[in-house]
């Protein structure tokens, strides 16, 4: 009987640090899923060659109306953030939260141009075809 109490015993142990650990876990499951999708499931090399060929003039617009957005829809309860021991205003907070989340999203591009993520990245860098084109050499093989 007593190693039976022990292993019940154990099992709610094991029980106790499985719901700590999600305690700790669940409230970091957006930024967790943020660096995950952008780690993993972006082309990091095509969107690079966006970014320089313009593309940033986009993302900087995105980032800035989420700030309004965000700022405008849900403001802090007190009005101000605290954020390092500084007391910012609602939509400078907002920004450096949102900067905050972009800067995120270029390390991980970073980290998987790197060769960090190894063989966890695998993208289909062959051009797609055009429909069109295919058409057009079904005619003339036809032919």
């Amino acid at each position: 009987m007593e190693l039976f109490d022990a292993l019940w015993a154990l099992l709610g142990a094991l029980y106790d640090v499985v719901v700590a650990l999600v305690a700790v876990v669940v409230p970091w499951t957006p930024l967790i899923a943020w660096v995950a999708f952008w780690s993993l499931a972006v082309n990091w090399v095509n969107l690079r060659r966006v970014l320089l060929s313009g593309g940033w003039v986009g993302v900087l617009l995105i980032m800035l109306m989420a700030v309004l957005g965000w700022g405008s829809i849900a403001p802090p309860e007190s009005g101000r953030h605290v954020m390092l021991g500084l007391t910012l205003s609602n939509f400078v907070g907002k920004t450096v939260y949102v900067t905050a989340l972009a800067v995120i999203a270029l390390l991980c591009g970073s980290m998987q141009l790197s060769g960090l993520c190894g063989s966890l990245v695998c993208f289909n860098d062959s051009p797609a075809e055009d429909p069109h084109d295919a058409h057009a050499h079904e005619t003339a093989a036809a032919h």
